[in-house]
């Protein structure tokens, strides 16, 4: 796996910035978490003037070899089908991505399924999916260390088109249950506690892919020696590219923003492996999915909504965009005390 170079965020300008926003003609503190999010702008681009540009978003498509232990109750070809819905304009994550003015790129990381001719969709392939990790590890070495640089190589590219703010969604049946584990080992949150209905299992269905993780983990565990041994053993290929794009954007000092439970997992591992990333980081949305709030309570995050979704795409990160675009706004656009000839009243 590559190193990254990703620099604690200088904080020298935080008194400056703090000045200016409390001298925004407002109560001082009056518009909350918009404050506390321009300052965290203000920081990872080092300016009192802080500006979004040309704000992306990678779809990253991948299968799961756990798919075949019917732990999700939607079959694995949704995840091809849905791709190419994808680049008719039909999904989610396009209403999202045309209302708020993001890029997509719809990018097929391991699916298991030919999209090579498929116009609109970025051909990345490392393999047709993972393997079942209940027998054995989901990929190889050279898989994760490909999946690491395909996620470094597609920020680059958003970032030579001026690219500052960066969202990550997903497209891949049963990628709750490598999030899952990957919350239990790395949090240490009793697995009954990560498992929920992903796409939509009743009871007894969540029951049954509890079972099949337990089973996973304990064949697993005599292999299990390093972090990067976890990741590649449980990961989904779509989930290790979401690692590698995060660790980069964080390493260009671009914002990243991080959607659901599978992407909160990804931003876990992230951490994990270099804890600064964590400051180019905005948590947007808590999901509906069973473990979400735990996880973000485990790594000590607040996220600005809570919309009860569970679709994954990146769709919770986009609907939070406009916040973020608010708190840019409020710091560059608001007139202070002294401009609009106020008296300051705190």
């Amino acid at each position: 796996m590559r190193t990254f170079n990703i620099q604690p965020i200088d904080r020298t300008l935080c008194p400056s910035i703090q000045e200016k926003i409390d001298n925004l003609n407002k109560p001082k503190g009056s518009l909350g978490r918009l404050e506390e999010l321009a300052m965290q702008i203000c920081l990872i681009q080092q300016t009192l003037s802080p500006f979004l540009s040309h704000p992306c978003h990678l779809l990253l498509g991948g299968d799961h070899g756990i798919e075949r232990e019917g732990v999700s109750v939607s079959p694995r070809e949704v995840t091809w089908q849905q791709m190419i819905n994808f680049t008719h304009g039909g999904g989610g994550v396009n209403m999202f991505c045309r209302q708020h003015g993001f890029k997509l790129r719809i990018v097929d990381v391991g699916v298991d399924y030919d999209l090579s001719n498929v116009s609109g969709i970025i051909d990345r392939k490392i393999a047709r999916g993972t393997k079942n990790f209940l027998y054995e590890p989901a990929m190889s070495e050279e898989e994760f260390c490909q999946a690491i640089e395909i996620g470094v190589s597609l920020v680059d590219e958003c970032i030579a088109e001026g690219c500052n703010v960066l969202c990550i969604g997903e497209m891949g049946i049963a990628n709750t249950s490598p999030s899952s584990i990957w919350m239990h080992l790395f949090c240490h949150i009793p697995l009954d506690d990560c498992v929920g209905a992903g796409a939509g299992l009743d009871n007894p269905g969540i029951r049954h892919k509890y079972e099949i993780l337990k089973k996973s983990i304990e064949h697993a565990t005599p292999s299990l020696h390093s972090d990067e041994d976890i990741l590649r053993y449980f990961g989904g290929f779509e989930m290790i590219v979401a690692v590698g794009a995060m660790l980069r954007a964080a390493e260009c000092h671009v914002i990243v923003l991080v959607d659901g439970f599978i992407m909160t997992a990804c931003a876990l591992v992230a951490i994990r492996l270099y804890p600064e990333s964590q400051s180019y980081m905005i948590f947007t949305h808590c999901g509906d999915e069973g473990g979400h709030r735990k996880m973000l309570d485990a790594m000590g995050v607040s996220p600005l909504l809570r919309l009860g979704f569970r679709l994954g795409e990146g769709t919770g990160a986009l609907c939070a965009f406009p916040i973020i675009d608010s708190s840019v706004r409020m710091i560059n656009e608001m007139n202070n005390f002294d401009k609009a000839q106020i008296t300051k009243y705190f």
